[in-house]
């Protein structure tokens, strides 16, 4: 039998009530044109979805569902054309560069890869006090003590700040990325297949931190990933894309143990068994984890 609302009759928006949601999108499409002649296919088409406070909502599908297109509409890294962006009760989707300015202190991203997110040619602290010049927190002796305690926030040293990223392993580059989306004390942060690029164990660690951090600042997470396991540990809710649309949505321990969908079962099938990052993960958000170094 199939669940309310879980794959037949998708309402046009998911997840909490407007008048609690954090971040509402409402039948969303983006479009990228293969040549300027052509209206071109939509990368999202027709999604809706709510996060509310505090809250993780897991976007889980293989690569090219719409699930990055989605994300960086959001944070208006391209433009919608047509539906609805609402962060926190404003209408964000046509946002100008001046809104989109201030809401950078609201809504972060991290990337996928921490190995071209990072600027070579600069040292971790002068890429953590970027967001904070942008923010108007210019005081430079205010902007060491924020840098080394968000450093800290994040198990690195606080003499990380004066090295560049080339002399950092891959799992400590995310820790920086991590950081650089911290500093700022978002509400939002938008977390793109963030340990999708490392090592196994390694991706542990870094989702035991990502939860630790929302647990201390009741941040809200965006939760993109291929790995329905690891959403199933990160998130709270899940939506699943497939071609452009969310085809089905849920509690992450319904869709995990109960999925309706054929193309969720799919994914489910396709995922290794037992699933060693969430396995590892598991264990280290149960240990009282000193600074280390992935």
């Amino acid at each position: 039998m199939t669940h309310p609302n879980r794959t037949s009759g998708i309402p046009a928006v998911i997840g909490a009530s407007t008048g609690t949601a954090l971040l509402t999108v409402e039948d969303l499409v983006v479009r990228y044109p293969a040549d300027r002649r052509a209206q071109g296919a939509a990368a999202v088409d027709g999604v809706g979805l709510h996060l509310g406070r505090g809250e993780t909502l897991g976007l889980v599908g293989e690569s090219g569902s719409g699930k990055s297109a989605l994300a960086r509409a959001v944070v208006g890294l391209v433009a919608p054309t047509g539906g609805r962006i609402v962060f926190d009760g404003q209408d964000i989707t046509h946002a100008d560069r001046r809104t989109r300015c201030a809401l950078s202190t609201r809504i972060q991203y991290v990337f996928q890869d921490p190995y071209s997110s990072l600027n070579p040619t600069r040292t971790v602290g002068d890429t953590l006090a970027e967001p904070l010049f942008a923010a108007g927190r210019r005081d430079r002796a205010k902007q060491k003590r924020r840098i080394r305690e968000i450093l800290e926030l994040v198990q690195l040293s606080g003499d990380a700040a004066e090295r560049y990223p080339g002399a950092f392993s891959g799992g400590q580059r995310q820790r920086i990325a991590i950081a650089r989306a911290l500093v700022v004390s978002p509400d939002l942060i938008i977390c793109d297949e963030p340990t999708s690029a490392l090592d196994v164990s390694i991706q542990a660690k870094i989702l035991a931190l990502l939860k630790d951090l929302q647990a201390r600042f009741r941040i809200s997470y965006l939760f993109i990933a291929h790995n329905l396991d690891v959403v199933r540990y990160m998130a709270d809710r899940t939506a699943v894309m497939h071609r452009s649309r969310i085809v089905e949505h849920g509690t992450a321990e319904q869709i995990a143990t109960a999925p309706q969908h054929p193309y969720t079962r799919a994914l489910i099938d396709a995922a290794p068994l037992p699933d060693p990052v969430t396995q590892a993960a598991r264990r280290a958000a149960r240990e009282a984890v000193g600074p280390i170094g992935g």
